[in-house]
């Protein structure tokens, strides 16, 4: 932008007529005259909804979409099967684990088995000898109570096992074959990705020790952190756009615990559409969304003029230029909205604005 001294700004006022300008007076100027201000103007357009200044925000993965993968049972880490950053699908082998303890456990499952057979082949022969009135009542419902307790273990046996992670067709095997083994699969509760390795192989482990952190990466929450003062302008379900990468969620919640610190108020929002751009615990910056009715037009930042307490823009005409006041309702990162008596593609002077706020106020004088 060229420099113009006060004696040239003067002396451009005189060409303009040397009569006093007032706020809504036209300032007249040439095509010639605007390219040796080096005038530029942008298009003003209407502004549905503006959006806020950048916030920071971090990116988290929703809370019902989090698993910390931990071992069932005590034992020696054989070895792990996945990395951090791998895919994974429900059921897929995370790690092996050598556990004394599931042995010990299918060996109870199996003697509570033999039992069963046993209380089972008692209890049906009772129960013909009382139908022929062999025996007593009360020695058959002994008979049937212990039945009846020994199948209450099988099953306790078998919720074990399979808490321990032993599969139907894995128990199924074990009750067929009478094999113990003492090796524990530990498997991947959900679809998702791994987002920590926790354990290392080798270690020895106590029953519930974590092994791995997973999560579901889709979709992902922002939580932003938003100035008590700004919340009034957020809304439920407004829309919330990343800077970079360009991605867009929505708000979902909006917090009630204000941090002492900074009076500042945590805003929750949900992404689905462009989850895979965004990463875990990644910082990035974002804007809010509020809804504008009426005639709010957004504006490039450049083009506000400031002058007596006031917000004005210069408008182009066919001959000069109008000096309009506007008022400001949202300040953006680049832009912003004002209200005024504008219309949809107006041009508004984005590039040589103190030139011709000089030349004006010259002019008015």
């Amino acid at each position: 932008m060229m420099t113009l001294s006060r004696n040239a700004i003067l002396l451009f006022a005189v060409a303009l007529g040397g009569s006093p300008l007032l706020a809504a007076d036209l300032i007249p100027m040439s095509q010639e005259q605007r390219q040796a201000m080096g005038m530029r103007t942008a298009p003003v357009v209407v502004a549905t909804q503006s959006w806020s200044v950048a916030y920071p925000a971090q990116v988290q993965v929703p809370t019902a979409q989090l698993r910390v993968v931990s071992t069932p049972l005590s034992g020696l880490l054989e070895s792990l099967l996945v990395a951090e950053g791998d895919a994974v699908k429900q059921g897929q082998a995370l790690a092996s684990i050598l556990s004394p303890e599931l042995l010990s456990l299918q060996r109870s499952y199996l003697q509570a088995l033999s039992q069963l057979d046993l209380a089972r082949s008692d209890w049906e022969r009772d129960r013909q000898l009382l139908e022929e009135g062999i025996i007593a009542e009360r020695r058959y419902q002994t008979t049937h109570a212990h039945y009846v307790q020994v199948r209450t273990e099988v099953e306790q046996g078998r919720q074990t096992l399979q808490l321990a992670g032993m599969d139907r067709s894995a128990l199924k095997r074990l009750a067929e074959a009478r094999q113990l083994s003492g090796t524990l699969t530990v498997r991947s509760p959900l679809d998702g990705v791994v987002l920590e390795r926790i354990a290392t192989p080798g270690q020895r482990l106590n029953a519930l020790d974590p092994l791995y952190r997973i999560g579901r990466l889709k979709p992902l929450w922002l939580e932003i952190h938003v100035p008590l003062e700004r919340l009034s302008q957020i809304a439920m379900g407004s829309t919330v756009r990343v800077t970079a990468p360009a991605v867009e969620g929505r708000v979902i919640t909006i917090g009630r615990m204000v941090h002492g610190a900074d009076q500042g108020v945590l805003v929750r929002a949900e992404v689905n559409a462009g989850a895979e751009r965004l990463h875990p615990g990644q910082f990035i910056e974002v804007e809010l969304a509020s809804g504008r009715a009426g005639h709010h037009y957004r504006i490039p930042l450049g083009a506000l003029v400031r002058q007596g307490g006031k917000a004005w823009v210069f408008v182009a005409r066919d001959t000069g230029f109008l000096a309009m006041p506007v008022t400001i309702r949202a300040e953006e990162s680049n832009a912003v909205v004002v209200s005024a008596d504008l219309q949809p593609g107006d041009q508004v002077v984005m590039a040589g604005t103190a030139a011709l706020k000089a030349a004006w106020l010259e002019g008015a004088e």
